[in-house]
């Protein structure tokens, strides 16, 4: 990922030197597991920690001889471990190092994202709170529906957070998994207690039956919770986009009081920030389809999963950190126009209201398809620019045979159409404050 879109938390878990740094983490704990039952002599592991170098210049020199890179690990190792260099790698294939260095750097991504969404989702409580009785319209099919409140908008933002972190948690346990089975995953070399003993000590646990690799369907769903939680940043992005067009402009994206909207139109003030997280959500969702690909592998294993996943691990982290962080900025200091709001959900006089009226209507007697008719009529030639919807209806004789003044004017009582409002509230799940206290 270019660094425009990559933030320094997570750019550290996938640089190589920390990559490097695992492997030689994952071989350090096969050798301790061997050396705690006697089949390596006491204190190897000790000195190959405190003598062994990584130095990626020096293995990207050897890589470029050898054209294998764990290979050329081991002979960097080698160079500054010495004697005791022989006692790595025994019974390991190349795949039981590095997938079980990528299940720990999947597992400290994780952290570092879900901390991130977790900043987001707080971001977004805050102004479901701040509006919960803010009233708007609500639109559907991007047309006016009824009444909602921009904090009722919000909320939903926050319990569909909720629902993306705990797939997101759920995916990213089923990657803790590590394997040090050998070539073809038999265990032929090593046995069973030290693969469990190693991994444990690295905070993973065995993958029951492993082929050379880690199977893939645990990637393909972990890289398929990023894009459901991509889509989910875009639909937040995407309700900014559109509440900031100029016809609407009922809320709008922060904009720096020496920020330039366009090169050629001064005017502009543009939701620069929201379209960035639509354009990336496009990448994650990309990288899923990659991932669902590199599950089909030959036999035991093939080499055509490896370079895929060299690039979509690493970006699809970073670009969901990125996103997540974009728009926690976003949402905390959205501008919110709650008379506009008020403004575009009057128009019409009254249109939004018009189930209250059908239901007022047939409630008191009036056949559903003739009370359908009557409001249906006054409020489609309100949009045309007739009379305004409720004086219409007023006016209707219809309409005041069966509904008296007082009756006709509480369908168009905004308090009582969003009465549960607070109820709804009360359904949801706040998200857990700062290093787990609740919000």
């Amino acid at each position: 990922m270019i660094e425009r879109y990559a933030r320094p938390a997570m750019l550290r878990v996938w640089s190589d030197a920390h990559r490097l740094e695992r492997w030689l983490d994952v071989e350090l704990a096969v050798t301790a597991a061997r050396e705690r039952r006697g089949d390596v002599p006491a204190g190897v592991t000790r000195r190959l920690r405190a003598g062994a170098r990584i130095d990626p210049a020096r293995m990207a020199a050897i890589e470029a001889e050898v054209g294998h890179d764990v290979i050329a690990f081991l002979s960097m190792l080698a160079e500054s471990a010495g004697d005791d260099a022989r006692h790595v790698h025994a019974g390991l294939t190349s795949s039981d190092v590095v997938d079980t260095a990528l299940a720990l750097q999947i597992g400290e991504a994780g952290v570092v994202l879900g901390a991130t969404v977790a900043d987001l989702r707080r971001a977004v409580w805050t102004q479901a709170e701040r509006h919960r009785a803010t009233p708007m319209v609500g639109r559907t099919h991007g047309i006016h529906a009824e009444p909602i409140t921009f904090g009722l908008k919000c909320l939903t933002w926050s319990e569909e957070l909720g629902s993306d972190s705990r797939r997101l948690d759920a995916a990213l346990a089923d990657c803790a998994v590590g394997k040090t089975s050998g070539a073809v995953g038999t265990l032929a070399h090593l046995d069973p207690a030290i693969e469990i003993e190693s991994l444990a000590a690295l905070g993973l646990v065995p993958e029951p039956v492993a082929s050379q690799v880690v199977q893939r369907d645990r990637h393909a769903a972990l890289l398929a919770a990023l894009a459901v939680l991509g889509g989910t940043l875009e639909r937040i992005a995407v309700e900014v986009r559109h509440l900031q067009r100029s016809e609407v402009r009922e809320a709008e994206e922060p904009f720096g009081g020496r920020q330039k909207g366009s090169s050629a139109m001064p005017h502009k003030r543009n939701p620069v920030r929201s379209e960035r997280v639509s354009g990336l959500a496009r990448l994650l969702r990309g990288y899923a389809l990659a991932a669902l690909e590199n599950q089909p592998l030959w036999h035991e294993r093939d080499i055509s999963h490896s370079s895929v996943e060299r690039v979509i691990l690493p970006d699809a982290f970073l670009v969901a950190d990125f996103m997540a962080a974009e728009l926690t900025e976003i949402v905390a200091g959205l501008v919110v126009h709650a008379d506009a709001m008020r403004r575009n959900l009057d128009q019409g006089g009254g249109l939004i209201f018009s189930q209250r009226v059908l239901l007022a209507l047939t409630a008191a007697g009036v056949a559903r398809d003739g009370a359908y008719r009557i409001v249906q009529g006054h409020a489609l030639r309100a949009l045309d620019g007739g009379a305004p919807f409720r004086a219409a209806l007023e006016k209707d004789p219809d309409v005041g045979r069966v509904l008296d003044a007082k009756t006709l004017a509480a369908c168009f009582d905004i308090a009582s159409a969003l009465r549960h409002v607070d109820a709804l509230f009360a359904r949801a799940t706040p998200p857990p404050g700062p290093r787990g206290a609740k919000a």
